[in-house]
């Protein structure tokens, strides 16, 4: 069978995509790693299960309903439907991929804006609820986002608004909201004080942290230069680059600021400001030039730093940083594009007009996140209940909703070993006497 220079380019193509579905999945263990080393160790099997969740129950919703609402056809350019379970038409999309290859790499962009709100309500947020908002999220919160900016028909793609791999579809609207569900669910128990004192709680494995941002940062070559379909776009070198100077320039703005500040660089900034640098690209990663993504990127590092004490102060709980560096700089990655765009950008000549957009764009996605999820948690909390008891919460997730500790070799394998393995300063004697627990 002779094999035509057409059906070489889309099996290219279709690798290509295939490839980089496959680094942004890995962003998930990515995620993992992140958000469990942020917080305490008896926590962090029950963190990993939440994100787990979003790869499973996540990635069901989406196959089943939200692809459909997100590429199906377009009903007044707020919300598509083309059938479940892919059985639509979605030749209005204009793929040259096979449709299957499209869908994995969507679906792994689905799960990633779910993980982001995990990190956010970590250490007292019931399993159970997680999974329905799991669910929720990818089958209507973010495919009603994407249809806006990604479909063809949707209203704000119809403005004009340019969203290249997702600072304002995934990660405005994750970061967003996170801020939503940390303010119904509450903080972790004694966090803010009634004498206005903030409690430090720092994560139990800074390494670990750090190795799940190195993982973030080596998906995101797939995250950005993926989103082109194709591995015969040029520009996916100037993509690639443009990712890794901003994630550069952030992590290096963060730890320089906190040096300035403390006399100290904090490494949990500067992991934050390089995570914080990628998100603020994402979005015009393929319409800036090498220079400008540096700029961006070390204003996204500095707004890391100014954010997480900003959020700390209305007593919004964030274990990880989840709205700093996802709602924070999502949204100003979104509108630095109108401001630094080749093509449109108002230091390139393009007026006030793609700014304007691109602002639009970005409130209606956040307002969007936040209000849609502020709804879900409430309605949830008013149902089933949302957060875990003050006992389970001192005691650990990981025991009190799976049963079981994270590190077994360290801890004794029964409830009361456990307990004894706490810091004086974890455990409540009120609350939980270790006379009274058996041991081993």
């Amino acid at each position: 069978m002779e094999t035509s220079v057409s059906s070489i380019a889309i099996g290219l193509d279709t690798v290509w995509v295939l490839l980089c579905a496959a680094l942004v999945f890995f962003m998930e263990a990515g995620f993992a790693a992140l958000e469990a080393g942020f917080i305490h160790s008896r926590n962090s099997l029950n963190i990993i299960m939440k994100v787990l969740m979003d790869c499973t129950v996540g990635i069901i919703g989406y196959f089943l309903l939200g692809f459909a609402i997100m590429y199906g056809v377009d009903k007044a350019g707020l919300i598509g439907f083309s059938g479940i379970g892919l059985s639509g038409d979605y030749s209005a999309v204009g793929l040259k991929i096979p449709l299957y290859a499209f869908w994995l790499f969507q679906a792994a962009f689905a799960i990633a804006m779910a993980t982001i709100v995990s990190g956010a309500v970590a250490e007292r947020m019931k399993f159970a609820p997680y999974i329905v908002f799991s669910f929720v999220a990818t089958v209507i919160i973010y495919p009603i986002a994407g249809h806006w900016v990604w479909n063809s028909g949707g209203w704000l793609n119809q403005l004009g608004m340019l969203d290249f791999a997702g600072s304002a579809v995934v990660h405005s609207l994750g970061g967003w909201a996170a801020l939503a569900a940390v303010l119904v669910l509450g903080p972790r128990n004694n966090r803010f004080l009634k004498d206005g004192t903030i409690t430090v709680m720092p994560g139990h494995n800074l390494p670990l942290a750090a190795l799940g941002a190195f993982i973030l940062w080596f998906g995101w070559f797939g995250f950005n230069p993926g989103s082109t379909l194709s591995g015969l776009d040029l520009n996916i070198a100037r993509i690639a680059v443009n990712t890794n100077l901003s994630a550069a320039a952030g992590g290096t703005m963060a730890a320089l600021v906190t040096l300035a500040k403390f006399g100290k660089a904090d490494p949990s900034m500067a992991i934050n400001g390089a995570l914080g640098g990628l998100v603020a690209i994402t979005a015009g990663c393929a319409y800036v030039e090498p220079v400008s993504s540096l700029l961006i990127g070390a204003v996204a590092g500095v707004l890391i730093v100014l954010a997480v004490p900003f959020f700390d102060s209305l007593r919004a709980d964030d274990p990880v940083g989840a709205i700093a560096v996802h709602g924070v700089c999502g949204t100003f990655g979104t509108i630095a594009v109108g401001i630094f765009a080749e093509q449109g950008g108002l230091l390139y000549g393009g007026g006030f007009h793609l700014l304007g957009v691109q602002l639009l764009g970005v409130v209606a996605v956040s307002l969007w996140g936040f209000g849609s999820t502020y709804a879900v948690f409430s309605v949830l909390k008013k149902t089933v209940g949302i957060r875990v008891t003050k006992e389970e919460e001192i005691m650990g997730l990981d025991m009190s909703e799976h049963g079981m500790a994270s590190y077994n070799e360290l801890e004794h394998p029964t409830l009361g070993g456990y307990i004894q393995q706490l810091p004086v300063h974890q455990v409540n004697p009120i609350l939980i006497k270790k006379e009274d627990v058996t041991t081993a």
